[in-house]
């Protein structure tokens, strides 16, 4: 008897786990399946949330926009399984709450207004699972092919270098602090007028209240804003900027050396983020359109 109690209660639980587990597949009742990725379903009620999720986001995606937005998402969860990629619920939580961060709410407060709208907070999770997803197949997959020649760099950096930008400095700033700009900088034109070199910027500076020589050291004109580096490359050794209103109080900048200098350096950091990110664009859109070519998409 003993036995058959044993072997019943193993039949049950067996029979209880593959039917919950044919529940976790199965849409609920009530839900007409729409379209099925390589076996996931699509239903008319996902397809609705996705859409009132649109609305709430001020995008005029629709239906059709919605659909497309999940198969694409199914495609992505496929191939983040095929690749051995999980997405936690850790991590889904912490994006939730970056949303909300950059909302400047509590994510309790963006779950309150998503509630409001009738959006259900599964579906921006499930959304925010598949883009996290979808990130790391990128990182994994698809960053290794995207090359980027350094020669190629160095020419587009070489033609797009000004005449103003061929300049290396060093510098030292003359900061007049504090609030009440009209004062500050009328005290820093004073300073102008009787600056006669960086070997006397401090001894100057202490004829005056609350202002403050900063050693700002080696700078190239291209690691500054162009309205300075062309008023800086106007200047010789010994010259000193206009006052600027900053955010600290008035400052000026004074040249205490001059070279000609041509630094590619930092146009191309951002001519390689620039190539960078365009040819990974044309990487990751030909990836999922290949996986939606290969996935077994059926619509109902």
């Amino acid at each position: 008897m003993m036995a058959n109690d044993f072997w019943g209660r193993a039949v049950g639980t067996l029979i209880v786990g593959l039917l919950l587990n044919m529940a976790a597949a199965m849409p609920t009742l009530g839900q007409s399946i729409r379209v099925t990725v390589n076996g996931t379903p699509i239903t008319d009620a996902q397809i609705s949330q996705r859409v009132k999720l649109f609305a709430l986001e001020g995008s005029m995606g629709g239906s059709k926009g919605a659909t497309e937005q999940l198969i694409d998402e199914a495609v992505q969860m496929n191939e983040a399984k095929r690749l051995g990629i999980t997405v936690s619920n850790a991590q889904v939580d912490d994006a939730f709450l970056q949303i909300a961060r950059n909302l400047k709410m509590s994510s309790d407060k963006l779950h309150l207004m998503l509630q409001q709208s009738g959006v259900n907070i599964e579906t921006l999770k499930d959304r925010l699972r598949a883009a996290i997803a979808w990130n790391a197949i990128t990182e994994q997959a698809t960053m290794p092919q995207v090359q980027i020649s350094d020669l190629d760099l160095d020419e587009q950096a070489a033609s797009q270098i000004k005449a103003y930008q061929g300049f290396d400095y060093i510098l030292k700033e003359i900061i007049f602090v504090g609030h009440g700009s009209s004062g500050r900088t009328g005290q820093a034109n004073q300073y102008r007028r009787g600056f006669s070199g960086c070997d006397s910027a401090v001894d100057l500076s202490l004829k005056f209240t609350d202002a403050a020589v900063v050693d700002v050291g080696r700078r190239h004109a291209t690691q500054m804003p162009k309205a300075i580096a062309k008023e800086l490359a106007s200047l010789n050794v010994g010259g000193i900027t206009k006052p600027r209103v900053v955010e600290s109080g008035v400052s000026m900048l004074a040249v205490c050396e001059k070279t000609q200098a041509e630094d590619l350096t930092f146009i191309k950091r951002d001519l390689r983020a620039e190539a960078g990110n365009s040819a990974l664009s044309g990487k990751v859109e030909q990836y999922l359109a290949d996986l939606r070519k290969n996935a077994k998409i059926i619509y109902n």
